[in-house]
This record gives structure tokens, sequence and C-alpha cells, in this order.
């Protein structure tokens, strides 16, 4: 499916019938892997409509020369969320980068958005990362990126990581994604935080964004439940499946009350 907004034409995919949600994937990748990890976390879940965009530069979504920055893929995701929401205030689900986003427009639109879900999010401020380290496994499976991503280095990971996240990195438009990354960072909402359900996940052993300043959001956020899951690090939704869809299934239910 296809939706054109005034700066590009973002291709997506939907489940369901519902309550609109908003599920947005980190960088470098595209909506297949979100759409791999939060498809079996809303499981179980009734009423929610469930929309995978591909972002800017990544997947089927083109970035032209006048997407040159976070700012501007706001925009775009702004608008995108008016177009396929139906007029309803929708459930704003990210991952990494795509958690960037989402607090974004949490804070920019606070009335379209219904409820907030940020899990491993990237945000400003980020200190106290570890290093990186493997709990389950050899270490010998899979390529330098994948051993780089998963602490749990199973051949059911990589099984994963091939079928759900190399495809997206193959697609994914580098000078596009270089040029956003340099103006990265977002300027904060100029109103008072989110104070919808808000949900904050992040992993013990994330290398990428660490968990310290997801904890910092419990401060902001007056509706905050936030938990940080051991034996888990980046690719927390693909490492602890369980435990995610138990606090999504959680989430949604304060929302929906």
């Amino acid at each position: 499916m296809e939706a054109r907004t005034g700066k590009t034409t973002v291709h997506y995919v939907e489940h369901g019938s519902g309550r609109p949600a908003l599920i947005l994937h980190g960088a470098g990748v595209d909506h297949r892997e979100s759409e791999a990890c939060f498809e079996p976390a809303f499981a179980g879940t009734t009423g929610i409509r469930r929309i995978y965009p591909d972002l800017p530069g990544m997947g089927r979504t083109p970035a032209p020369a006048g997407i040159g920055s976070a700012e501007d893929v706001l925009a775009v995701l702004l608008e995108f969320a008016e177009l396929v929401g139906g007029g309803e205030p929708c459930l704003v689900v990210g991952h990494s980068a795509g958690a960037h986003f989402a607090l974004a427009m949490a804070e920019r639109r606070s009335s379209r958005v219904a409820g907030l879900a940020l899990v491993c999010p990237l945000l400003p401020g980020i200190r106290d990362v570890p290093e990186h380290r493997m709990v389950v496994g050899s270490g010998d499976l899979g390529d330098d990126e994948f051993r780089g991503y998963f602490v749990v280095q199973t051949r059911e990971m990589l099984e994963r990581y091939e079928r759900f996240v190399v495809p997206g990195m193959e697609l994914a438009d580098d000078a596009a994604m270089e040029r956003i990354a340099e103006r990265w960072e977002l300027k904060p909402g100029e109103g008072a935080p989110f104070d919808g359900p808000t949900l904050v996940v992040a992993g013990r052993l994330d290398s990428t964004v660490g968990y310290a300043a997801a904890l910092d959001l419990v401060d902001r956020h007056p509706h905050a439940t936030a938990a940080v899951l051991d034996g888990a690090g980046h690719a927390l939704p693909h490492e602890r499946p369980e435990l995610l869809r138990a606090l999504i299934r959680d989430w949604v239910d304060r929302v929906l009350r």
C-alpha cells in the first residue's frame, strides 16, 4: 500500500482493524523487521489496526533531495499518520531510531497520539552504554553485523536476522541515510510531555543506545511503565518476544480503557 505525502510516497503494510497503531522500524532496515517482531507482540489483542511504514530512504519509501534531516522525516511521519489514521488518534510504537521519531510525534502532536511505546529508544543524552557481549551462542555464527547486533546468537536468531533484517539492509539508500544522520537531532516539543499511556522497554545489554537514558523518560511521562530486560541487547524484540508481548498487551489495555 502507498500514501502520498508532500515530501515522498510512503510504502506500508497493515494488519487487522480498529484503532490505528503506527509501528516504526529502526535505521537501515525496513518494515519487515518491525512486522516480524511486533505482530507476535500484538497477538491476543483485539481492535487494533497495525500499520508498518517504510521510513524515508529505507525499504520502498524513497528519500528525495527534499528530505535531508530528521525533521524532514518527522514531517513525513506526522502527515502519514493523518492520512492513514482516519481522523483517529494513533497508538505509536517505535524501535531504536523509530522510537526517536515516535517520541517526537507524541511531543509535537500529543492530541493525535493515544499511546506511546518506545523499545530500545535512540535518545539525545545517551550515556553509560555497555560494551557488546554475547550471552548465548558460540560466537561463530553469521556475519559481523549479526554478531554486533544480537547478544543471543543462536541459529534461530540468525535465521530471523537473515529473513527479516538483511533484506531491508540491502534496500537502504545509504546516501539518503547519511544525509539524514548528519542532522538527526529533533527539536524538543514546546508543550508538556506526553501524558498518555506510555511504555519504555530497554535491553540491559544494549551496546547501541544503552538503557540509562531510556529510564530518564519515566520522570518526564506521568503514565509511563518502564522495563529493563536482562539477557537482551538492541535486538530485544527478537530476543525477548514473550516478555515484550506481555508488556505490549498491558500497554494496549491501558490505552483502550
